[in-house]
């Protein structure tokens, strides 16, 4: 099996060279696929509850790292507008949703800064990976490393905006620490050892 490592002008790196498309309507199917696979993915990443110390964690900014390394700046910051979007009208994609509400009422909640900043999490990611951070391991990481910072930034923003800085840390950053650099090393090097093979079978 040969693989042919092109470069995509639409931003969808990995995605490009696992499903090549070389016509415009042709991406455009693809990354409307993609898009939606995407979606389905945070969606059932949000609902793992995964127990770890001293709280347990979902799954969802593992999903949210990966796909944006994976699609690239433009198709990964646009996968998680699309899931924000189904968010909005009120499909239960969020974690603890239905249960703690739905729609733009549960986005405004305490974890609101949190999604928003998926999107600069994807974005930052995506344009990193656009630029060849996505081949070693140690680029990679720093790359989670700020997407990560995005989405607590944001997060905690937003919670200290709610309840005051000193409540927000302690419950919306300290807690989530050792998860969040658990996810860095699994994400990281799952897009490692996912180059490494097609390298491989590229020979």
């Amino acid at each position: 099996m040969t693989i042919s490592h092109t470069n995509d002008n639409a931003g969808a790196r990995l995605a490009a060279i696992l499903w090549p498309a070389d016509e415009t309507q042709a991406r455009l199917l693809r990354g409307a696929v993609l898009a939606v696979f995407g979606t389905l993915i945070l969606y059932a990443s949000a609902k793992v509850n995964v127990p770890m110390w001293p709280v347990p964690m979902s799954m969802q900014t593992f999903a949210v790292m990966v796909l944006a390394m994976a699609y690239g700046f433009r198709l990964g910051t646009a996968t998680i507008l699309l899931y924000l979007l189904e968010g909005a009208l009120g499909l239960p994609v969020f974690a603890n949703t239905p249960e703690r509400g739905i729609g733009l009422a549960y986005m405004a909640g305490p974890t609101g800064g949190y999604l928003a900043g998926f999107v600069v999490c994807a974005a930052v990611v995506g344009w990193l990976a656009d630029r060849g951070w996505d081949r070693n391991l140690g680029m990679i990481l720093i790359a989670y490393a700020l997407g990560t910072a995005a989405i607590f930034g944001l997060g905690i923003a937003w919670l200290s905006v709610l309840i005051g800085l000193d409540k927000a840390l302690t419950a919306g950053l300290v807690p989530f620490i050792p998860g969040a650099v658990l996810k860095i090393a699994l994400a990281a090097g799952l897009m490692s050892a996912i180059w490494r093979i097609l390298d491989k079978r590229a020979r």
